[in-house]
């Protein structure tokens, strides 16, 4: 039988971790910080493990508490003006292999009480990586173009991220593609419900939506001349 991982108890702890984001109150919560979020969500972590490698391999599903596949909860608050110490929502990413030396494509997970999704994809790349998927756009557009609009992938999931007002430097500002070389984030969302998340469907679910971002996620890795 499927496992559940998070509960209604997982979203009542983040919703009231965001009323009271602050230290002593999460220190008094600990316990049910790790009953309702981190040993769940490194036991999914775990089982996608199995999962990975029928989607790609060259991701990882690291279960490990710190430096693996779970975001720390802590902020870094140094460069913020909301100071609060906590993120109120779970994250786990599911890195490329040599995802730690250089910026690249990912599969994502984000739970939090009002908008649970999955995400792959890109989010500020650096200058470099941004300049190669953008010569792949243009070198290869029926590539990308059979990548973006793939009828199961838009099915599900949606471009998102920020955009240059004009065309980049060095690219044609009335080149048919302009919009997509426009990105400066080359990430795609699909949304998750709170019953789904809690509900033993939850792996099969984000397994099936990271197949579906297959293309997408080929055209990104291909651009950047890593394994897919």
């Amino acid at each position: 039988m499927a496992e559940r991982y998070f509960s209604k108890q997982t979203f009542a702890f983040l919703s009231t971790l965001a009323e009271n984001n602050e230290r002593a109150w999460f220190e008094q919560h600990q316990q049910e910080y790790e009953d309702f979020v981190r040993t769940p969500a490194l036991d999914l972590i775990g089982d996608m493990s199995d999962e990975m490698p029928a989607i790609s391999r060259h991701f990882l599903a690291q279960p490990k508490k710190v430096g693996g596949s779970l975001m720390r909860i802590y902020r870094d608050t140094r460069f913020s003006r909301d100071k609060t110490p906590y993120k109120t929502n779970i994250g786990i990413q599911f890195r490329h292999e040599v995802g730690k030396d250089i910026h690249a494509p990912g599969y994502y997970l984000h739970i939090e009480p009002g908008g649970c999704f999955v995400g792959i994809g890109l989010w500020h790349p650096e200058a470099d990586a941004l300049f190669k998927i953008r010569q792949a756009i243009v070198e290869k557009p029926e590539v990308w173009l059979a990548a973006r609009d793939d009828k199961t992938f838009r099915m599900h999931f949606t471009l998102e991220g920020d955009s240059l007002a004009n065309a980049p430097r060095g690219f044609a500002k009335d080149h048919p593609l302009a919009e997509d070389l426009k990105r400066k984030d080359f990430i795609c969302l699909a949304p998750l419900s709170e019953a789904t998340v809690t509900s033993s469907k939850l792996r099969m679910q984000v397994v099936e939506r990271f197949r579906q971002a297959a293309p997408y996620m080929r055209f990104l890795c291909t651009a950047l001349e890593l394994r897919f």
